[in-house]
């Protein structure tokens, strides 16, 4: 069975996203820190992803100049299939995509049934926390920011029970981030 795999900046409070989703507050990592994200790009050959989110990452992505360093980069994640959840969608947009409108369990149950290297989900904040409330996230790749937003968008407020997390590695930069991972149970 394929895994889902969670990959998201997150402050030192527990926000992933100011109370309108800015993401100004990120600190970018170094080089360890880029291929981390790398690597879990490569292991990974779909990408999920809310629709509020899918709306400007897609866009962001296909529309990297060939001059960019991180263009190789941004190619991967607009070749990759991506499927993005929404209730309102009516068709899918961006390259590679398709959307899933049905009951989530169900269609994360499908996803990881398939044949396939993992999943990678990148966002955004409530449909993140739709699948971590469903149990449906085994590890989490978080990149916590030095940093105290204060308010803003969590992930963690949906779950009703406590969970056990199961620490695989923990990689610090220079820029203060820190890389997180983590396994349930």
């Amino acid at each position: 069975m394929r895994k889902l795999k969670l990959q998201m900046q997150i402050s030192v409070d527990g926000f992933v996203a100011g109370p309108n989703g800015e993401e100004d507050w990120v600190i970018r990592g170094d080089d360890k820190h880029w291929q981390l994200i790398n690597d879990l790009a490569d292991s990974s050959d779909t990408i999920l992803i809310g629709r509020k989110m899918a709306e400007t990452f897609i866009p962001h992505f296909e529309n990297f100049a060939k001059e960019n360093p991180k263009f190789e980069f941004a190619q991967k994640m607009v070749n990759t299939p991506k499927v993005i959840f929404s209730k309102t969608l009516v068709a899918p947009f961006g390259s590679n995509t398709t959307f899933a409108s049905g009951n989530l369990a169900d269609e994360i149950s499908q996803l990881k049934n398939q044949a396939g290297k993992d999943i990678l989900v990148y966002g955004g904040a409530s449909f993140v926390s739709s699948l971590l409330a469903g149990g449906h996230i085994d590890e989490m790749y978080l990149l916590v920011n030095p940093i105290l937003i204060a308010k803003g968008m969590r992930i963690f407020d949906l779950l009703k029970n406590r969970q056990t997390l199961t620490l695989v590695s923990a990689t610090p930069s220079y820029t203060g981030v820190t890389a997180m991972h983590y396994r349930f149970g």
